[in-house]
Formats: structure tokens, sequence, C-alpha cells
């Protein structure tokens, strides 16, 4: 058996091979669309027992769903404009491209070769961006409703509504909850799309309510700007001491602390961007999340100031730690602040469960209470009264008032 352990090879030899293998599966991506596109032509599947090519593709390929119709809409259309072939082959656009393309290729044929040409060798996200130039749609209307709670088992690709789902196990087999995203409509323009819970969506109302003076008409997509514009402001106060009105620099540049003048030269030095570089030249370039590093480390002496500081990336900052101090004794230090990381956490969630369990128990006191005082008890009598019923307060109501009545029984009150 072929061993997949590749520790022995040098990290040139690695970076070369992912190379050719990459290169390799591109081609044998390409080979496999035109194959998938002329059985699915003529029909193959059918000879071979299957009712679709998407039945095919699973039974006998054993692809998954969204894999198999990826793949056939990507062959589809490359049968259709056989440049896809070469442009997956060569590297210069990859499923997913092909896949958002296939509606418009097919809108223009005569402008296929054009878009295939501005597509090159783009993301995703930047092909969301090409598309919505070239077509642009309208804008969303802006509205907020409340969501039901998901009660619909997901569907397969060659299920529908009408037809029976059987559930794998008794029970609700609930979707899973769709991502916020954001979708390029046409030039400058977007569609936010998200979930939010109850208390994001009160606060929405109340951004809303104390920016009336200034959008009168309480538009979402205005208010959210302004909303967006506080906080970058007050985030990057915090992250890199940005102002308007700088103070004259008094801290000290020793340690780990950073004075808030270094922090804004560097950044305003460095571009809000890693400034790592690779051996061939490439500085990274990944805004997010941004730390300062101390070229020398503090750990030797070196001290915070201009010269000494850069900004990087959280895995640049590591790959840096881990050349300076060995990757054994990073990986020692990640271990612990992930377990610090974890107790946090779970000391936050207790003292979240046990505010939820003083606020239940006051909820249901109250219930005690309340009855007590239509039976002409006193407030301060009903209090001491239900004070008896914290050691059963998940029992029913008419339990906990019988216990609670036990109090004047006893003769420590006498009611009126």
């Amino acid at each position: 058996m072929r061993s997949y352990s590749l520790s022995h090879l040098a990290d040139h030899s690695l970076l070369q091979n992912l190379a050719a293998l990459v290169a390799r599966d591109r081609t044998t991506t390409a080979e496999m669309l035109a194959h998938i596109a002329e059985v699915d032509g003529v029909r193959l599947y059918a000879q071979a027992g299957y009712p679709s090519m998407h039945a095919y593709c699973l039974d006998e390929c054993h692809f998954s769903e969204d894999s198999a119709c990826k793949r056939i809409r990507a062959a589809r259309v490359a049968r259709r404009f056989p440049a896809v072939f070469c442009a997956v082959a060569d590297g210069r656009l990859h499923l997913a491209a092909v896949v958002m393309l296939a509606p418009y290729l097919e809108r223009e044929p005569e402008n296929a070769d054009e878009l295939l040409v501005a597509a090159t060798h783009k993301t995703k996200a930047q092909i969301e961006l090409l598309i919505a130039e070239r077509f642009p749609r309208p804008d969303l209307p802006t509205r907020v409703r409340a969501m039901p709670s998901p009660r619909t088992p997901l569907l397969t690709s060659n299920e529908s509504a009408a037809s029976p789902v059987e559930s794998p196990a008794p029970g609700r087999v609930e979707a899973d909850e769709p991502k916020a995203k954001t979708v390029p409509l046409a030039p400058q323009r977007f569609a936010l799309q998200l979930t939010m819970s109850q208390s994001a969506h009160d606060k929405l109302r109340h951004a809303q309510a104390l920016l009336s003076h200034q959008v009168a008409d309480g538009d979402l997509a205005k208010v959210l700007e302004r909303v967006l514009d506080l906080a970058i402001q007050q985030l990057e106060k915090r992250k890199f001491a940005a102002t308007d009105r700088p103070r004259k620099p008094h801290s000290s540049a020793t340690g780990r602390h950073i004075p808030a003048h270094v922090k804004r030269a560097v950044r305003e030095r460095d571009g809000d961007q890693c400034t790592f570089v690779s051996d061939d030249g490439r500085r990274c370039s990944a805004k997010t999340p941004l730390e300062f590093d101390h070229i020398v480390e503090v750990a030797r002496g070196g001290p915070s100031t201009i010269a000494n500081l850069r900004l990087l990336c959280r895995t640049h900052n590591q790959y840096g730690a881990e050349h300076a101090f060995g990757a054994e004794f990073m990986k020692q230090k990640r271990r612990e602040a992930q377990r610090v990381a974890q107790e946090a956490r779970a000391a936050e969630e207790a003292k979240a469960r046990a505010a939820a369990a003083a606020e239940k128990a006051k909820e249901r006191t109250a219930e005690v209470i309340d009855c007590l005082r239509s039976l002409g008890f006193r407030v301060d009598e009903a209090k001491n009264a239900a004070a008896l019923c914290e050691t059963i307060a998940d029992a029913p109501l008419e339990d906990r008032v019988k216990r609670a009545l036990t109090y004047f029984v006893r003769g420590r009150v006498v009611a009126a």
C-alpha cells in the first residue's frame, strides 16, 4: 500500500510536487468534463441502466450530489463553448467559475470569449463582481421579517417538495441555518442577507430610533452605514490608536506595551496589510486578522519602536515565532492559550447558566407570591412564605403554593 506520509520531503520538493499535481489535476478535470459531456450528449447513461446523467454520476462514479451537479453543468457548458475545456486545463478557470458564468454565456453566446477572458484567474468573489458589473440587477427591497422555525426536512437535488422524504430517524430533521452573505447586484451595489437574534434585532431598531433625526425614513442601508462608521472609528481607535488629534508622545517604548503614536505610524507605513514577503518576493495580501509583531522579539530585548514593529497576519506572526522559538515550543504555547480560552468560555457559560437559573427562580417565586397575594396575605408575608419553595422551584405551581402555605400553618404568621 502506498504511503501518503510526506514528512521526509524537503520544503521546496513539496511545493514543486504540489504544483505539478495541481497542473495534472486541471488537465484530468478538463478530460473528465469532456467525457461527461459526451456520455451525457449521446445518453450512454441510459444504456448503462440509469435514468439520468445525474443518477449515473451518483451511483456509478460515486460523486456527491453537489459534485455531480457542478460537473454536469460545467460539462454541458463546455460542450457548447469548447474554449472552456482549455481554460480549465490551463488553470484559467475553476469549476465554480464555469458554473457561475454558465447562464451568462448562454444568454450572450456572441460575447462568450470576451467573458471567459475577463474571468481568467478570478476568485468566486471577483467573478460575482464581474457578473454584477456586466449584468446588473435591481436593488432588493429593504425589509426585516421574523423567520419561522425550520420544520421541513432538507431535500436532495433530485427530490421535490411534493415527494415524500423518509427521515433516517424519528423526530424532526432541521435544515442548517443559512450563513450571512453579501452578493453583488450591480456596480457599487450589494445585497446583504443574514439571520439575526432577537437582541440584534432590538439593537437595530434602537439604532434606527437614535438616528431618526439624521435618517428620517429609517432606511436600513443608511442606518447600517452610519452605525458601521461609528463602529469602525471606535475599532480603529482601539486596535491602531487612530485619532484626529494625536497627543504628544510620552509613553515609554519598552516591554510589550506599544505606545499609541507607534501604532499609528506602523499602521500608516504598512498600509493595513501583512508585511510578510516570501523568498520569491510575494507579499502576503492578508488584511485580517492583523497583529503588531516585534522584529526583534520582546523576550530578546526588542523594543516597541516604529523600526522594530511591523504588521503581520496571525498566520505569519505564528510562522515567525516558530522560526524564532521552535515549532514545538509554539505548539505548547498555543495549547496553553487554547486551554485558558476554553476555561474562560466555560466560566462564562456557567455564569450565564447561573444567571438564567436565578432569573427563572425569581419568576417562579413571583408566581407563588401572586397566588398568596390573591388569597389576602400581605406582601412581606407572601415573600417569606414563597422563600420556602426555593428548593422545589421546578415543581408545579400547585405544589409550590402548598409548600408556601405551610409557613402560615406552622404559626409563624397569623393571617388576618
